[in-house]
């Protein structure tokens, strides 16, 4: 059974959804710890800075995000811990995953049509491709 799980999240309605089926799946292995994963996007942070009153305050408008996915997990008693990491979403949650050796990836779709994920790709999708682990994608 998968006791080492990491759940990619960015605030969105796919992570709540992403983060039910990390805790079906860490319901299964009473020894289970989720690791929560939030990456602080290079393109979005100048503007995240310039909006933010101080570097504690952003911190605090990052950590609200996670707030419902670790309420949920919270709520089920799985151990739990947060990670924010800075760059890239798909490189910084590969090279973490990697490094890490996690048993397990659980990934929100972000729900991209066709035309989009064939010009840009999707976080997941990159993430699926260089993952050494086992990737979930919840739709």
């Amino acid at each position: 059974m998968y006791s080492k799980i990491l759940l990619a999240v960015d605030g969105s309605d796919h992570s709540l959804r992403s983060a039910k089926e990390a805790i079906t799946i860490a319901g299964a292995n009473p020894e289970s710890q989720i690791t929560v994963v939030y990456v602080a996007d290079h393109d979005n942070a100048k503007n995240d800075v310039l909006h933010s009153g101080s570097p504690v305050e952003l911190d605090l408008q990052r950590r609200k995000k996670l707030k419902p996915v670790e309420e949920a997990i919270a709520a089920e008693n799985i151990s739990c811990r947060v990670e924010i990491l800075h760059g890239i979403p798909g490189p910084a949650i590969v090279e973490y995953a990697n490094q890490e050796g996690f048993d397990i990836l659980v990934i929100g779709s972000r729900g991209l049509n066709s035309l989009q994920e064939m010009v840009l790709g999707s976080v997941s999708h990159k993430v699926v491709k260089r993952a050494n682990c086992p990737v979930l994608i919840v739709k």
